[in-house]
């Protein structure tokens, strides 16, 4: 009986004996830094009153356990430096002395940053452990919209739009248990990449419009890419590369790529399952030399066809966006690999081919109507150049 109340004691005096984190209503500072440099370092919430804030060198967050919350959209940082230096830095402030610096637990919610082609990144953050960025609009900067480095526990990108930025949408370096859920990355130069890391779960957002790529995966493994919409890349929507393993690329939307859909120039151990892949130019799928022990299947690879006998897009226009294409699956020269149970349909190429001989490969039970449409009439749709160990068969060809 007497156990609850020397507890409650004991849970009393050891709150005390830290300073509590506080409420900081920004509005009533002379600038939104000296509203962050009021945080102590035990924490604490700031808020951002609505309004247009011009800064011309970086604002700084530099204690953890600290909150920023703005009014939205209507909370705007316009970044007037021409010097290519960030809007928001948050980073240990004895990093410089201490590379082992780290703080823990900043989370930015609900404001607006804007850049313009001059200033640098919208968000840099360096050694922030479970930071969280949610409902956050970051737009329009010459570096990348946000750049995680060295935040190796725990991020979180949830709910934000990433839009007009010279470089990347989200760039991760060196992270770990990431997650990036439910965002809108439209017209960066390329939309994510994940760069020696881990565990990446990106999930249901909607990737559109990019200069270059959609997503770029590099010396990565463990990592799943499912359930997001990727359209209109001038580039390529997934790549895969640099010793890549252990990644799923799952029940994505793959639309409208001027190269390719999924390019897997290093990656060893990937399943690439359930995507739909519609009006790429040159591949839906490019599995390369360096790739390996790899399956691809229950894949549909399409054109623009809608039933009837009539394609969405005509065959000839203006640009290659405004017409109708599709294409299979290209191997150069990869082993070891199993494509099963995958629709070809309207395709200009063959369902798959090979520029290379592979090894090892098991192709079987696709099936394949309306393939080659700009190969000769005889053109085989299965054209694997493989050796004795490889078993293509039981593929069916629709002609």
């Amino acid at each position: 009986m007497r156990l609850v109340p020397l507890l409650c004691l004991l849970f009393t005096a050891t709150f005390a004996a830290g300073a509590p984190p506080v409420t900081v209503d920004a509005a009533k500072f002379p600038s939104l830094q000296a509203a962050f440099d009021s945080v102590p370092a035990s924490g604490g919430l700031v808020i951002l009153p609505a309004g247009k804030f011009e800064i011309t060198e970086p604002l700084r967050i530099h204690t953890e356990d600290t909150r920023i919350v703005g009014a939205g959209a209507a909370t705007c940082i316009i970044n007037k430096n021409e010097e290519g230096k960030p809007s928001l830095i948050l980073r240990p402030p004895t990093l410089d002395q201490d590379k082992k610096a780290k703080l823990w637990r900043v989370q930015l919610a609900d404001f607006r940053i804007q850049g313009q082609e001059k200033s640098g990144d919208g968000i840099f953050a360096e050694s922030i452990q479970e930071i969280y960025l949610s409902g956050m609009s970051v737009d329009h900067h010459g570096g990348h919209g946000v750049q995680l480095l060295d935040c190796f526990e725990d991020p979180r990108i949830s709910a934000c739009i990433f839009t007009y930025n010279k470089k990347c949408g989200v760039e991760i370096i060196n992270c770990h248990d990431i997650v990036v859920n439910a965002n809108h990355f439209e017209e960066n130069q390329d939309a994510l990449h994940c760069t020696d890391s881990f565990n990446l779960c990106m999930n249901g957002n909607n990737v559109d419009d990019h200069l270059r790529h959609g997503v770029v995966i590099e010396n990565t493994y463990g990592s799943v890419v499912s359930g997001n919409m990727i359209e209109e890349c001038n580039g390529t929507a997934v790549i895969l590369d640099r010793d890549c393993y252990g990644i799923t690329l799952s029940a994505n939307v793959i639309a409208h790529h001027l190269e390719g859909g999924i390019d897997l120039r290093d990656a060893h151990g990937c399943a690439i399952s359930a995507n739909t892949f519609t009006i790429a130019h040159k591949f839906s799928v490019r599995v390369s030399a360096d790739s390996g022990r790899n399956t691809l299947s229950a894949n549909n690879f399409g054109n623009t066809y809608i039933g009837a006998g009539q394609d969405k897009r005509p065959a000839e226009g203006k640009t290659l966006m405004s017409i109708d294409e599709g294409t299979g699956i290209l191997l150069e020269g990869t082993e070891s690999c199993t494509l099963s149970g995958n629709t070809f349909a309207g395709l200009s190429t063959a369902a798959i081919w090979s520029t290379r001989p592979c090894k090892g490969m098991l192709i079987t039970q696709n099936l394949a109507t309306d393939c080659g449409r700009k190969l000769a009439a005889s053109s085989a749709w299965f054209a694997i150049e493989s050796d004795k160990a490889s078993l293509v068969k039981d593929n069916v060809e629709s002609r």
